[in-house]
């Protein structure tokens, strides 16, 4: 049986896990990685340790294998990054600023991400403060737990909330397009597909 329960301190792993094994464009991005951590510190870990009644999680027989992470107001969760999060990452994880950007691989640019985070544009925030990451491994994908997921977080933020998705994710843009989310259009980076509910 699956369910969808609120997230609990013991499930971190779990986060960071699905995070690798979803971080290639949905697919199993473990190849791209020697540290399997660092896209779980940028993309899953924070939203848990630091806003843990914004995340759900979805869970079978054989444990958790999904995930929804967010906050309330985008902003002000950039700025508890800086304050919070960031510093200790940073003496983990050097700046690649001698590596050319064009011969970076994905864990020198999730480096770059931990020295030099981007804030999500303003025509994004003004569409809806909140924002989310939501990621099923296959196991549980095409079962409707994605719905339940978005169901219950924005259920938290009052129905309104925004997202970023790399353009190449097709099936993850089409979810959320069935989902109800519209599409922002003219917001860069070309590379990333905004999208705003509510």
């Amino acid at each position: 049986m699956v369910r969808v329960r609120p997230y609990r301190p013991d499930d971190l792993p779990a986060l960071y896990d699905i995070c690798l094994k979803t971080g290639d464009n949905g697919a199993d991005g473990t190849h791209l990685y020697e540290d399997y951590r660092i896209i779980g510190e940028i993309f899953a870990a924070p939203y848990g340790v630091l806003l843990p009644q914004y995340a759900f999680v979805a869970e079978d027989d054989q444990g958790v294998a999904g995930y929804i992470l967010g906050a309330p107001d985008t902003r002000a969760f950039e700025a508890r990054l800086e304050e919070a999060w960031w510093p200790a990452l940073r003496e983990r994880y050097a700046d690649p600023v001698d590596v050319p950007a064009r011969t970076r691989n994905r864990e020198q640019w999730d480096a770059h991400h931990i020295h030099h985070p981007p804030a999500n544009p303003q025509a994004v925030v003004d569409a809806a403060p909140a924002h989310l990451h939501i990621d099923l491994l296959p196991r549980l994908q095409g079962k409707g737990m994605g719905r339940q997921l978005m169901d219950a977080f924005l259920a938290t933020v009052g129905g309104r909330a925004h997202l970023g998705c790399q353009a190449p994710n097709v099936r993850a843009q089409r979810f959320y397009e069935a989902y109800g989310f519209r599409r922002l259009e003219g917001v860069p980076p070309k590379s990333v597909v905004w999208m705003a509910i509510g």
